[in-house]
């Protein structure tokens, strides 16, 4: 569970939170969809918790303009 307050999420946090598979987790990030931050040695990846909010309201917005036109 991700803590009240915090700013950046792992990738295990997005995909506990969006109920996807490690793979989609890393994928949307890879391609962009996702903005994220590596951090680290290890060069971690991160996702600063406003832009995952910011990604699931374009979703639903698309969610909704696919259903408008048809599209679903």
């Amino acid at each position: 569970m991700v803590p009240m307050g915090s700013r950046f999420l792992s990738l295990a946090d997005v995909q506990e939170m969006l109920n996807i598979s490690a793979a989609q987790a890393y994928s949307l990030v890879r391609s962009g969809d996702l903005p994220a931050i590596q951090v680290g040695p290890k060069k971690v990846w991160r996702v600063e918790a406003a832009k995952l909010e910011e990604y699931i309201e374009r979703q639903y917005t698309r969610t909704r303009e696919r259903i408008a036109s048809g599209d679903l």
